[in-house]
């Protein structure tokens, strides 16, 4: 009987300290957690790196709004912009790399060139996200193939976990978020794919390959 008691009253004690807990999160920091338990659901045994972003607390945005051009603000005007940061885009024939911006608002994510939108994708079309399961920033968002896409986006984030995670919740498509091994597809436009391949080396690179393939190191 006094077992009985005892576990109950430890129960009852952990409930209460759980409830003080939560009270007394701040709506800043509870947001976080949030992220953090979408990041876990995503990441967590499958990517190299997680452990070490688990203690890097996710930023509400890279770029304020006042730091994108007044063109773009303009064509995007009436939705609320939630995220924006500095992304590498490669192109999905010859894979250059260029710098953009990824906007991230309430319904669209947008590839932004200063003051022009590359690409805008609805979060109602996104059939999925990639990424590697090695410690590069890769991420490939998945796109219908209609005439208003002209393919995949391949975009190298620097803060891979935090990007991904915004991207999957505010298009509330968490269960389309893959992490690949080795290889993975994309659709270049017109009915046409390319591979990207993912390798281990001494340094991070991304390069076309003789064969015609993305290669990220």
């Amino acid at each position: 009987f006094l077992m009985q008691t005892s576990e109950m009253l430890r129960k009852i004690c952990m409930r209460n300290l759980v409830r003080k807990y939560c009270r007394g999160l701040t709506a800043e920091r509870k947001v976080q957690l949030q992220q953090k338990v979408v990041t876990s659901a995503v990441f967590s045994g499958k990517k190299e790196g997680y452990l070490e972003s688990l203690s890097q607390p996710f930023l509400e945005t890279r770029l304020k709004e006042n730091d994108l051009n007044p063109k773009v603000l303009q064509l995007i005007r009436g939705e609320n912009i939630k995220y924006v940061t500095p992304v590498i885009k490669y192109d999905r024939n010859g894979f250059k790399a260029r710098e953009r911006l990824l906007v991230l608002t309430q319904s669209s994510a947008y590839v932004v060139e200063m003051a022009k939108i590359k690409q805008k994708i609805e979060y109602s079309t996104l059939k999925g996200i990639s990424t590697s399961n090695l410690s590069d920033g890769i991420v490939v968002i998945h796109v219908p193939e209609d005439n208003k896409q002209k393919g995949d986006v391949i975009l190298q984030c620097e803060h891979v976990f935090e990007t991904v995670t915004k991207l999957c919740m505010l298009a509330n498509k968490q269960s389309l978020v893959k992490v690949v091994k080795g290889s993975l597809r994309f659709r270049v436009g017109s009915g046409k794919e390319g591979t990207m391949v993912f390798t281990v080396g001494p340094e991070p690179q991304v390069f076309k390959d003789k064969t015609g393939q993305l290669t990220v190191v």
